[in-house]
């Protein structure tokens, strides 16, 4: 990110801005300097980001798209490091052929530089190939002794990254009131919707299980693929089960359930295993320790070292494809927190919701430095007014946002009714804003 002395650069564009505004964050004042000079606080600038964000997150449809930046901001409020678990690997076969590969994968997908996944992903295609060959016939021992490495190299890729990933499960686990205070209101500011409106769906691309270990904490139900309680399997039926309840006094008109939201992790999950043919949600504890780790060989995620054609097709097929049929819709509004804009397949699905003149896309970004999302709105300049910037580490930092600019678990009734009875009276409602902040409450 840049900075400029005790400046830090931050963008942003809603309602009816045509560009982007770039804000410097002054640490000494603890204001914006916006473009034309005029300094705001995050209680002044609130005024204007917060009403907007609760318009869209209202809007007929919801979507939230969660990208490994959710991850990072936990383990910034536990002790402001950051485990790059998508870090590249050495691989002692093939080890030049498989580095240039995932590099050009890496360049086509519209990324510098390569990681682990692009990575597993060479090196497995690799392995189908070799296996194909292996097959002929002649003396191929060597090839053999190769393939054998490489099955291990890969193995051994996919038990450490799993291992990673865990140990950041479990980092987060020991410090869960820190990261409980921001996650909770974080996710309550999506999920709190009117009953009239559909409910919020969670998509994400992370393997870990944040989000479903704070809706545990929550209280949201996350309704999913998976049906059972022993040992869950994915199921490919659309059922769209929901959850009702009776109101007392009233037969035959059942209503929403609150706190329920749909759920979707577009890459596989760490809990995932393929078992017997089926896909199974396996009983592993959040931040387990290396003796409750799953067969690496049979975890479910992308890519995976899974052989069988129709398993690299399923269950990422039907998951897209819930993804494509919720955002291309009319009146839908897309909010992405901690995406990269790396995922070209994901990418173009979100274009063609663009196409669809009642959609929004709303942007939320800690780090402005990869500028994918940049090159992204660039490329959908014709699509300008449809498309809402939160991207900065003022801005976007989880504790600005739950503190300043998210709405509040909003369908608050009880605050909605004091409003609305001092409307009547023609007196002005007063905003009551607390945190743990300097900022005072406005007048």
């Amino acid at each position: 990110m840049k900075s400029n002395g005790l400046q830090t650069e931050n963008y942003l564009k809603i309602s009816s801005d045509s560009d982007c505004k770039t804000l410097f964050w002054n640490k000494g004042s603890k204001k914006f300097k916006i473009d034309n000079n005029i300094e705001q606080s995050p209680l002044e600038l609130r005024k204007k980001i917060e009403p907007w964000l609760t318009a869209l997150f209202q809007s007929e449809r919801l979507n939230l798209l969660i990208g490994s930046g959710l991850t990072i901001a936990q383990e910034h409020l536990v002790d402001k490091t950051h485990t790059d678990f998508m870090e590249t690997l050495d691989f002692n076969v093939f080890p030049d052929q498989i580095k240039k590969t995932s590099e050009e994968l890496a360049k086509r997908n519209g990324r510098e530089l390569p990681n682990i996944e692009d990575q597993l992903n060479v090196a497995n295609t690799l392995l189908a190939g070799l296996e194909i060959y292996a097959k002929e016939d002649g003396d191929k021992t060597d090839l053999e002794d190769n393939i054998k490495k490489l099955k291990t190299g890969i193995s051994k890729s996919l038990k450490d990254f799993i291992t990673k990933i865990l140990s950041l499960e479990s980092k987060i686990l020991s410090k869960r009131e820190s990261v409980a205070r921001y996650l909770i209101p974080f996710l309550m500011s999506f999920a709190s919707r009117t009953l009239s409106r559909e409910r919020l769906h969670i998509f994400t691309t992370n393997y870990d299980r944040v989000i479903e270990w704070g809706a545990d904490l929550t209280g949201l139900r996350l309704i999913d693929r998976f049906v059972g309680n022993i040992e869950p399997i994915f199921r490919a039926s659309r059922l769209n089960i929901d959850m009702h309840y009776n109101p007392p006094g009233i037969r035959g008109e059942p209503r929403y359930l609150e706190g329920v939201a749909y759920f979707t992790k577009l890459h596989g999950s760490l809990d995932w295993n393929y078992r017997n043919g089926k896909i199974q949600r396996i009983a592993l504890p959040f931040g387990g320790n290396e003796n409750t780790l799953p067969l690496e060989e049979q975890c479910l995620i992308y890519p995976h070292s899974a052989k069988e054609w129709q398993t690299a097709n399923y269950p990422y097929s039907e998951l897209f494809r819930d993804f494509a049929t919720a955002v291309c819709r009319p009146n839908t509004t897309l909010v992405t927190y901690g995406y990269g804009f790396g995922d070209e397949h994901i990418n173009r699905i979100i274009e063609d919701m663009l196409t669809i003149p009642s959609t929004h896309l709303v942007i939320i970004s800690y780090d402005i430095t990869p500028k994918m999302h940049s090159h992204f709105c660039e490329n959908q300049s014709s699509k300008k007014e449809q498309i809402s910037v939160l991207v900065g580490p003022e801005l976007a930092d989880i504790k600005s946002l739950v503190r300043h600019y998210l709405p509040k678990s909003a369908i608050d009734h009880s605050m909605k009714r004091m409003f609305e009875i001092k409307k009547q009276r023609d007196e002005k409602p007063e905003l009551s804003i607390k945190d743990e902040g300097s900022d005072k409450d406005p007048k």
